[in-house]
C-alpha cells in the first residue's frame, strides 16, 4: 500500500507541474448562447425505469448524491469541474489499469454527482465495448447501444436515454460486446459521433467509461479524442507495477486526477 501511494504521489506532482504549464496558455472559453442551452434542454429523450433498492444494491447514487459515497464523490466531482472548467474541457475518460479497479462504479456516480449540480449536465457513455455493462448497473436492458451509433447504424438520438429519476443525467449504454472495439472507436464515424457528443454537452460534461489500460488498446487508442482521463485505482487491489505501466502507456494523456478506490481514508480519494 505503501509504495502504492509513493507512486501515486510522484505521478501528481509531475501531473501538477504539467497543467501548471498548461493553465496559462489556454483562455477561458466562451459561454454557448442560450438558444443553444434551450435546444439541448429541450430535446425529446425516451426514459427507462429505475429501482431505488436494485441501484443501491448495485453502488448507484440517488440523483441527489446523497448518501454514504455521497460526500466523496461530490468532493470529487468539484475538484475535476473546477480543473476541466479551467481549460475549457468538457469530455472526460474515466480509466484504470485493470479491470475490478472500481472505475465503473467511479464514472456512474460521478455522472451523477456532476448532474447532481445545479449548474450543470452530465452525459455518460459506456466505451468498455468489449464488456459493457453500464446498463446492467442501472438494471435495464436498451435497445439499442452506443456500438450501433458508432457504427453509423442508428442516429446518437436513438441510444440517448434518461434514468428515471434523473432528470439531468443522459445514459448512453453499450448493449452487445464489439470484437473489434479499438477499430471502431478510432473510425471516421466513430469520431463523429464523440464529436456529437461533445458538442451536445454544452452547458455539461460527457463521461466515457473506457476499457481497463493493460487490458485492451481501447483507451490509448480513444485517448486523442478525449480532453483528460480520471485515473481510478483500486486500494489494496492495484500492483504497483501495473499502476507504472498504465502512467507509461497514458504518457501524452493529461490525467485531471486520480481516485483510490476503496481507500479507508477520505482525503485519499482524489487529487
Amino acid at each position: 500500500m505503501e509504495r502504492l501511494k509513493r507512486a501515486l504521489d510522484l505521478a501528481r506532482l509531475e501531473r501538477e507541474r504539467r497543467l501548471e504549464l498548461q493553465r496559462a496558455s489556454v483562455a477561458e472559453p466562451d459561454h454557448p448562447p442560450e438558444a443553444s442551452r434551450e435546444q439541448v434542454q429541450s430535446s425529446q429523450i425516451r426514459e427507462f425505469s429505475t429501482d431505488p433498492a436494485y441501484l443501491r444494491k448495485n453502488g448507484v447514487m440517488a440523483a441527489d448524491a446523497s448518501g454514504v459515497i455521497g460526500p466523496s464523490f461530490k468532493m470529487l466531482r468539484t475538484q475535476v469541474l473546477q480543473r476541466m472548467k479551467a481549460r475549457g474541457w468538457n469530455t472526460l475518460a474515466v480509466v484504470s489499469p485493470t479491470d475490478q479497479d472500481g472505475k465503473t462504479f467511479t464514472a456512474i456516480n460521478l455522472a451523477i454527482a456532476v448532474a447532481a449540480d445545479t449548474n450543470h449536465t452530465a452525459l455518460l457513455v459506456d466505451l468498455d465495448l468489449l464488456r459493457p455493462s453500464i446498463h446492467r448497473r442501472f438494471g435495464f436492458e436498451p435497445e439499442c447501444g452506443v456500438e450501433q451509433c458508432l457504427r453509423g447504424d442508428v442516429p446518437l438520438s436513438g441510444v440517448l436515454l434518461r434514468p428515471q429519476g434523473y432528470p439531468k443525467l443522459l445514459v448512453a449504454p453499450g448493449k452487445n460486446p464489439v470484437r473489434s472495439s479499438s477499430e471502431l472507436l478510432g473510425s471516421e464515424q466513430g469520431r463523429r459521433v464523440i464529436r456529437a457528443m461533445k458538442e451536445r454537452q454544452t452547458d455539461g460534461v460527457v463521461i466515457f467509461d473506457l476499457p481497463p489500460v493493460l487490458g485492451a488498446d481501447d483507451a490509448l487508442t480513444f485517448a486523442p479524442q478525449v480532453d483528460t482521463a480520471l485515473l481510478v485505482v483500486g486500494a489494496e487491489r492495484t500492483r504497483r507495477q501495473n499502476l507504472l505501466r498504465c502512467l507509461e502507456i497514458l504518457g501524452n494523456v493529461t490525467v485531471v486526477g486520480t481516485v483510490l478506490n476503496g481507500s479507508r481514508m477520505e482525503s485519499e480519494l482524489a487529487y
